[in-house]
Formats: C-alpha cells, sequence, structure tokens
C-alpha cells in the first residue's frame, strides 16, 4: 500500500489550495465588517429602532452587508 500526502491533482489538494486562496480574505471581509457594522449600529441605533425606513431586522441586516462590502473593498484597494 503507497500512500502519499504530497501526490498532486488529487481533490483534497486543490480543497486546500482554494480554501487558502478565497476565504481567508472572506474572513477578514467579515471581521472588518463587523467592527465597521458595530460602530455603525452605535451611531444609528435610535434611527434604526423607531421604525421610519424599515424593520429595525431588516435595516440591521441590510447595513451589516454593506459593512462587509465596505470591508472588502477597504481590504481590495489598501
Amino acid at each position: 500500500m503507497n500512500f502519499t500526502l504530497n501526490a498532486t491533482g488529487l481533490p483534497l489538494q486543490d480543497l486546500i489550495v482554494g480554501a487558502s486562496v478565497y476565504f481567508p480574505p472572506l474572513f477578514k471581509a467579515v471581521m472588518l465588517g463587523f467592527v465597521l457594522w458595530l460602530v455603525t449600529h452605535r451611531l444609528l441605533r435610535d434611527w434604526i429602532y423607531s421604525g421610519e425606513i424599515w424593520h429595525p431586522m431588516l435595516m440591521d441586516l441590510s447595513l451589516f452587508v454593506l459593512a462587509v462590502c465596505l470591508g472588502l473593498v477597504l481590504l481590495i484597494v489598501w
């Protein structure tokens, strides 16, 4: 039985290389977006929960998505 860990062309190796290329920048963008969302949420909390514009949960979610997108843009530009 011949077992090698360095065999090229195996799907597992592609998965590991793909994960190291794609997942860390996305994780960094989510973490940076979470920090941006925390600041934005703190500043706009009274306006969000007043319900003037949208349901508060939808407003929080949309602000989080925008913050993650802004975090990704900041990571790409810098």
